[in-house]
C-alpha cells in the first residue's frame, strides 16, 4: 500500500511542477528535479522521507517501502 501512495505523491508532485512550470514559471521545475533526486537516494538508502509521515499518518506498512 505504501508503495503505491509513494508512487502517487512522487507522480503528482511531478505533474504539478511541469504544469506550474509551463504556466508560472520555469523554475518550478526544480520540484520535479528534487522528486527525482530523492527517489533515486531512497532506491540506494532505503530511507524515504514520506515513509516518516506515513508512520506518523498510521498508515500499514504492507508488503514494501519507498
Amino acid at each position: 500500500m505504501r508503495e503505491r501512495i509513494v508512487r502517487r505523491v512522487a507522480g503528482t508532485m511531478v505533474l504539478i511542477s511541469i504544469t506550474l512550470a509551463f504556466f508560472v514559471n520555469i523554475q518550478w521545475l526544480l520540484l520535479a528535479a528534487f522528486v527525482s533526486v530523492n527517489l533515486i537516494q531512497s532506491s540506494f538508502t532505503k530511507w524515504c522521507p514520506l515513509e516518516k509521515i506515513l508512520d506518523k499518518a498510521g498508515v500499514p506498512s504492507g508488503q514494501g517501502g519507498c
